[in-house]
């Protein structure tokens, strides 16, 4: 079994401490305008693929020097998104997700704050915001998505208002909000969202929507006096059927409506209205005490319309390499990516380590050996108080469960499962992960593609 036991126990423990394990701060980087490897965003792909590839070099006896991998990215501070459906479930602060940019890149990593303007990837260079010209023998793109509140009218003024009754969890500086608003509620009509098309953690509609249900029905004993109703612009509860049905069974149980083929379009926050635009073209108004909205998300300008971006926007790589379709040093995970699988943090710890060999093949042998990647991706579903749906799967929808065997069937609602997400994972993330020392379903352990 994976080494989960041990490290679970040391994640509960130290939960509401705080633990920087980089040594040293990262190296601002000054005239420097050529590196080894150029990674342009410091998310969670961005920092993953960063560490592993200095790791997977210096484990193989050909360390690159310090300095030799530059990330680029204008943030002061790096966001444990997954922890966000935490606070907007009242299990913690969203301080606790927040960290400084400077204090999680080691010192042997360049660190460049800036924004990346254009790619010229026939150059092999980039131009940042500031004018700066900085060429690569290899790009990493990790820039991740952009979330386009404005394409929902009366959105953003409705999740300033703090007493709108709207809120979104997408965001650091509205995901308390939504935890308040739930608390407020006494009655009324709840209405929760989920927009057609590509979004980040897709399951974070339903998990918001699933704990406030639980907070009134359980904790203020106010859920007979909500009318809790999910519109969502997909055709089903989630992408993968295993997954879907037992969703959809738990929603007919608990008595929540459901309207497939809605998005939301426009929200009239003074008369608490929300228009929703149907797949045939109509559009329905509804009225809420309640509201969270998710707005559409999309491919960021930057990368929309470069040589190195697909039809659709996303940077075009191989779905099992990583590597460019064109550019063949040039390479992509997580968000920014056009790989047809959920963008999740646990997407990336199954194609950071893919990436980071084929990477590192192609510069000490000039080609990829045998690392592939199959599509892995992972969305913990919150259910409820102490209750969680592990969904875990691969490309063409197909479950890949790593717990089922030792916890007990994935789409069942555990607490196993529930701790995992709510202890185990944040402790994983920042004293693991980010340090390029987890690989998802395997744990501890570099997976082997000799």
């Amino acid at each position: 079994m994976l080494p989960i036991r041990s490290i679970a126990s040391r994640a509960i423990y130290t939960a509401n401490s705080v633990s920087f394990r980089n040594a040293g701060y990262a190296t601002i980087s000054g005239d420097k305008h050529n590196y080894k490897v150029v990674v342009v965003g410091a998310g969670t792909g961005g920092l993953v693929a960063a560490n592993q590839i200095y790791n997977r070099f210096k484990a193989a006896g050909k360390a690159l020097n310090a300095g030799d991998i530059a990330i680029i990215d204008p943030a002061e501070h790096h966001y444990y998104q997954p922890g966000w459906t935490l606070v907007a479930s009242g299990l913690t602060s969203k301080a606790k997700t927040r960290r400084p940019m400077s204090s999680l890149i080691p010192s042997h990593l360049s660190y460049i704050a800036d924004s990346v303007k254009s790619f010229e990837p026939k150059d092999s260079t980039i131009t940042t915001l500031a004018g700066r010209k900085i060429s690569y023998d290899n790009l990493v793109v990790a820039a991740g998505l952009q979330i386009n509140w404005n394409a929902v009218q009366g959105l953003t003024k409705a999740l300033a208002d703090p007493n709108s009754g709207v809120s979104s969890v997408y965001s650091y500086d509205t995901a308390d909000k939504v935890w308040s608003d739930v608390q407020a509620l006494r009655s009324g009509k709840a209405i929760f969202t989920q927009p057609a098309g590509i979004i980040k953690c897709a399951g974070a509609p339903q998990k918001v929507m699933w704990m406030a249900w639980s907070t009134w029905e359980n904790i203020l004993k106010s859920g007979s006096n909500i009318r809790t109703e999910f519109y969502t612009g997909m055709p089903t509860m989630f992408a993968v059927p295993k997954y879907s049905k037992a969703l959809d069974e738990l929603r007919v149980k608990r008595g929540i409506e459901a309207g497939f083929g809605h998005n939301l379009i426009s929200v009239d926050s003074a008369a608490k209205k929300a228009t929703f635009k149907k797949g045939d073209g109509s559009t329905v108004v509804k009225e809420y005490t309640l509201l969270h909205a998710v707005p559409p998300m999309g491919p960021l300008d930057v990368i929309k319309g470069s040589p190195i971006a697909d039809q659709a926007g996303w940077v075009n790589v191989d779905k099992n390499t990583l590597r460019h379709v064109e550019y063949g040093n040039v390479w992509s995970l997580g968000d920014s990516s056009s790989l047809p699988t959920s963008k999740t943090a646990a997407a990336i710890t199954a194609q950071a380590p893919v990436l980071a060999e084929n990477l590192f093949r192609v510069v000490d042998v000039g080609s990829i050996g045998k690392a592939g990647y199959d599509g892995y991706t992972s969305c913990p579903l919150l259910t409820g108080h102490g209750e969680l749906i592990l969904a875990e799967f691969k490309y063409g929808l197909e479950p890949k469960e790593t717990f089922a065997k030792y916890l007990g069937d994935q789409a069942k609602p555990r607490r196993e499962y529930y701790h995992l997400k709510k202890d185990v994972f944040p402790f994983v993330y920042w004293n693991y992960m980010l340090q390029g020392q987890w690989f998802g379903p395997k744990g501890l352990v570099r997976p082997d593609y000799a």
